[in-house]
């Protein structure tokens, strides 16, 4: 199955970081956030993979033409430097593609502009690559197919400490409870989609916005609740936190490692994940009933 990635984006809440390296090349030990993403869906056997450049497409280009495997793994050098034998391999079984969608495209706009290169594909996978997670992406795929819908987008628990507030039209407060126990749900970025998606994008459309609705108004949009480790690099707050983590030996992501932190490490005891996802409503049986931008008012 394919994978689509979008790298094109600006990155502007990590310029603090750097205002060189596009959002899904900051490092998480050696290696980019990118990296460790296709890593995880390389695990699960999903090995093609379609990056949506933009911003700084240059810099990924580079990364990968001038990609080394010794970094990552464990090696044998002999006749003098002149010869390296590695014991394993990274990337030798990706095919990775390449394909400019545009400086200043949106998320919509990129996905169409990719439509050409998943021909013959019924169902592919997309991600919005700055998030990572160790859900078990083939209960994701179990739950996508027994449903049938057009599109499943994993959904996640806030991890802020504010409050949520239910008020009237009278503006009195009616209900005021944390969001880690309301039913608040956030967009966690990671993708299931039939090709039928794209019939419901226009041109110009940001994918969450105008076609997202349109799922909704189908019942073609499901929710996969997930409660375990998820964490998006969208600030340098949240870079300190991968960095804190992968220091510590600390990566419930990396289910490819034969010796990772345990994934069922008691939720209470892992390292709190930071989002600033979109805002999600489901009703019982998953379907997304309501989704929401973070500016939009929770109390309607």
């Amino acid at each position: 199955m394919k994978v689509v990635l979008f790298c094109g984006g600006l990155g502007t809440r990590l310029q603090e970081y750097s205002t060189t390296i596009p959002k899904p090349m900051v490092e998480i030990g050696y290696r980019p956030i990118i990296w460790h993403l296709m890593k995880y869906y390389a695990h699960y056997g999903h090995k093609e993979f379609i990056l949506c450049l933009g911003y700084r497409g240059d810099y990924i280009k580079n990364y990968f033409l001038n990609y080394d495997e010794c970094l990552s793994n464990d090696f044998i050098l002999t006749n003098g430097g002149r010869e390296v034998h590695l014991y394993n391999s990274d990337i030798s079984d990706w095919s990775i593609s390449f394909i400019d969608t545009g400086l200043n495209s949106n998320i919509g706009q990129r996905l169409k502009a990719v439509e050409p290169y998943l021909e013959g594909e019924e169902v592919f996978l997309a991600n919005y690559s700055d998030g990572l997670t160790d859900l078990p992406l083939n209960k994701q795929l179990d739950d996508f197919y027994q449903n049938n819908k057009i599109a499943s987008m994993l959904c996640v628990k806030p991890s802020q400490s504010f409050d949520v507030l239910s008020m009237g039209p009278d503006n009195f407060v009616a209900d005021m409870e944390p969001v880690s126990k309301s039913e608040l749900w956030v967009n966690g970025g990671f993708f299931v989609f039939k090709k039928e998606i794209f019939d419901y994008i226009q041109p110009g459309e940001e994918l969450v916005r105008e076609p997202f609705q349109r799922l909704i108004a189908k019942n073609e949009l499901i929710g996969y609740r997930y409660k375990g480790f998820w964490g998006c690099m969208d600030t340098f707050k949240e870079k300190k936190m991968f960095d804190e983590m992968y220091s510590k030996g600390s990566v419930p992501w990396a289910m490819w490692d034969s010796t990772p932190t345990p994934t069922g490490i008691p939720a209470h005891s892992r390292p709190k994940a930071i989002n600033n996802g979109k805002r999600i409503w489901l009703d019982r049986s998953s379907l997304v009933a309501s989704y929401a931008q973070p500016s939009q008012s929770l109390s309607e």
